[in-house]
């Protein structure tokens, strides 16, 4: 057959025996189908004809051991995505529902947010906890710091440092006295003067002083301005003995108010060890950096209606607080495992991404704005994917591979990856990954990637090879009605009836090409029994019948065969040269497969044979212009072989030969032309 995007080549000799129209088309009797319509049939659940490739689905499925990851290849509309997604729903509801995930921050690191796994539907309610509880503590930590009993032990703390500054002070002012010298209070500090009868000595009565006496002052002077100095020097230390004290006043009475509010989150979540032993460094965190709560609490509105501070989790510096569920199942909705199909297999929909906010021009980041990928959602259950599109994505393959020889999902970007950038990012745990990867493509992706990837075989040791077509018997046929009625029950179609299921089959045989055989393509089966559905309906008839099946095929039909009726025109009016009675030496009228988009139809051609004297060469004329494909051109060596080795097999081929297709302008490919243009040269050399 000659095959090419726009003209497909088919062309046979006449044989020795004459075929009618009818011995070229083979019927389905309704009579030998025992039923009135499908209605009665019991639906059947599998495909027919596929029982290698559903096997293989089956074993993925169900075999517990690792890196038996599945590939089902098969060409399109073999039924392969709705094979796979219902066996895999029958394993998945077997399973147990798997784990939820959440990112918490690390206090201690906080770059490498940690990664805790809690049971099945227990994270959200975590995560709405610890966001009521930093609402309740925006409000309650300013309202117990401005309290009665706080400001009552706060002044206590902040006497006390008065009266010990004060009490040092005068003790020192006392010495002073003894010395004839006081301590004055200056805008620029202290000053240090003499003093006589109670009274400050001026300058300039300072220098009539008798010298013992003056001497005596300014030694007076001398010491207590090192005494002042060593009280000065003992002032920080008292306010830092203050600030302590403060502390300490303020870490208990954070304490309080977080062991409140704690109390209950950890009587609901604390039998979880990987939560406890976050919520013990959150407490200490809590109450360590209780000024965040006051400095939100000295921004609250005034007036006489306070508002209250429902939203403070939505704000980044509590943020650190929080609980990211990355994944969550909820056993009230969700039963076993998850079957995950990511249409776009990008790398951040594969594994996940850490997004970015803008803040003050400047590009922010944390644990909360991690988000997860297919594999996150997947992790417990089955991820489907097609090949071609995540072999296309950049780097998703890798990050796929990675994913599944770590057993762990490590969330990377594309800059890291390529390490493109050297910026600080968040690094988030890693998460252990039991995922069923299921790729669907054809075969050409599925070798492709056994030859030249090394990992692949490793990877996915199993392959699922839906077949296109498959033999036509008595009982595939029965299976076939079967598989029809399963059809209009899974969609809510009319019944068929015994003919319409009759006129079904024939047009899967004809889809096969072959008449002991049928096809198994069954989404364009499926497509015409929906639009035979439409028109019932319209026709308000309760049952689809052959009619309908015929009807339907041939409104599909004039939809894309604009060509066709072209081409045929052009036929009719002389363009395209076509002779259908008579003789003609060298020439031959060859059927030429063309297809034009999801239509195919056959075009008669002419092939003309030339020969004259030579040295025994055949020129394939769309072999010379690059008209023909590869297994044409094979095609005509094998027929020059011919020639040589049946006339000339002892002497030098003395003959000079061209052959064309006339009026053809796209590409032809394809050898079964070879025995049409031998007929053509053979007829051109005999005369």
């Amino acid at each position: 057959m000659a095959r090419s995007s726009q003209q497909d080549t088919d062309t046979e000799a006449a044989p020795a025996t004459a075929l009618t129209p009818d011995d070229l088309h083979i019927c389905c009797d309704p009579a030998l189908l025992a039923f009135e319509d499908t209605s009665t049939l019991e639906p059947l659940p599998d495909l027919i004809g596929q029982e290698r490739a559903l096997g293989a689905i089956r074993l993925s499925a169900s075999i517990g051991h690792a890196d038996f990851n599945l590939f089902v290849l098969g060409p399109d509309g073999t039924g392969r995505h709705s094979a796979v997604q219902r066996l895999l729903a029958a394993e998945a509801a077997q399973r147990p529902t798997p784990q939820d995930w959440v990112y918490v921050n690390d206090f201690a690191n906080p770059d490498r947010p940690k990664a805790i796994a809690m049971p099945p539907g227990t994270a959200p309610p975590l995560q709405k906890a610890l966001q009521a509880m930093v609402d309740d503590l925006a409000n309650e930590i300013p309202a117990m710091f401005e309290s009665e009993q706080y400001q009552g032990r706060r002044g206590t703390i902040e006497q006390r440092l008065a009266t010990r500054k004060q009490a040092g002070f005068e003790k020192l002012l006392e010495k002073s006295r003894d010395r004839n010298v006081t301590i004055l209070r200056t805008p620029m500090g202290f000053a240090i003067a003499g003093v006589r009868n109670g009274e400050v000595i001026k300058a300039d009565d300072f220098a009539t002083l008798p010298d013992a006496e003056r001497k005596a002052i300014e030694a007076g002077v001398a010491m207590t301005e090192k005494e002042l100095e060593k009280y000065l020097r003992s002032i920080p230390k008292l306010e830092k003995e203050h600030r302590s004290a403060v502390a300490s006043l303020n870490a208990e009475m954070a304490e309080q108010a977080v062991d409140d509010a704690l109390a209950p989150i950890d009587e609901a979540f604390g039998g979880i060890e990987t939560v406890r032993t976050h919520l013990i460094a959150l407490r200490a965190d809590l109450i360590e950096n209780a000024e965040l709560f006051l400095r939100e609490g000295n921004g609250r509105q005034e007036g006489p209606f306070p508002v209250a501070h429902a939203h403070v989790h939505d704000q980044p510096p509590f943020h650190r607080y929080g609980v990211n569920v990355l994944v969550s199942h909820d056993p009230a909705t969700a039963s076993g495992a998850p079957i995950v199909v990511e249409p776009l297999p990008s790398l951040s929909n594969l594994i996940g991404k850490v997004d970015h906010i803008s803040t003050m021009g400047a590009l922010v980041t944390d644990f909360t704005l991690i988000r997860p990928g297919a594999l996150h959602r997947a992790n417990g259950g089955f991820l489907i994917l097609d090949a071609m599109r995540v072999l296309t994505e950049p780097l998703a393959w890798e990050a796929l591979k990675r994913s599944l020889e770590m057993r762990a999902i490590r969330i990377s970007s594309a800059g890291e990856m390529l390490s493109l950038i050297s910026t600080t990012s968040l690094e988030p745990e890693p998460i252990p990954l039991q995922v069923r990867v299921v790729l669907v493509g054809d075969a050409m992706i599925h070798l492709l990637l056994l030859m030249h990837d090394p990992d692949f075989g490793r990877l996915f040791k199993l392959g699922a090879d839906f077949d296109p077509d498959m033999p036509r018997s008595a009982e595939a046929v029965g299976l076939f009605a079967r598989m029809v009625a399963g059809a209009c029950q899974r969609e809510a179609l009319r019944p068929v009836s015994r003919d319409g299921v009759a006129a079904l089959v024939d047009v899967a045989t004809r889809t096969a090409e072959d008449q002991g055989r049928m096809s198994l393509r069954i989404g364009a089966l499926w497509d015409l029994l929906r639009e035979a559905d439409h028109m019932t309906a319209l026709a308000g008839k309760a049952v689809i019948d052959a009619g309908q099946i015929a009807a339907a095929r041939a409104v599909a039909e004039h939809r894309t065969d604009r060509v066709r009726d072209r081409l045929q025109e052009m036929i009719a009016e002389g363009t395209l040269i076509i002779s259908t009675s008579g003789a003609q030496v060298g020439q031959v009228n060859g059927l030429t497969v063309v297809s034009s988009g999801l239509f195919s139809f056959g075009l008669p051609v002419r092939i003309t044979a030339r020969v004259r004297m030579g040295s025994g060469k055949v020129i394939d004329i769309e072999r010379e212009v690059k008209l023909g494909g590869p297994i044409h051109s094979k095609g005509m060596l094998i027929l020059s072989s011919y020639l040589a080795t049946h006339y000339a097999a002892d002497v030098p081929l003395s003959l000079w030969a061209s052959l064309v297709f006339e009026q053809t302008y796209s590409g032809v490919e394809g050898d079964s032309a070879s025995v049409a243009e031998l007929c053509a040269l053979l007829s051109a050399l005999s005369g």
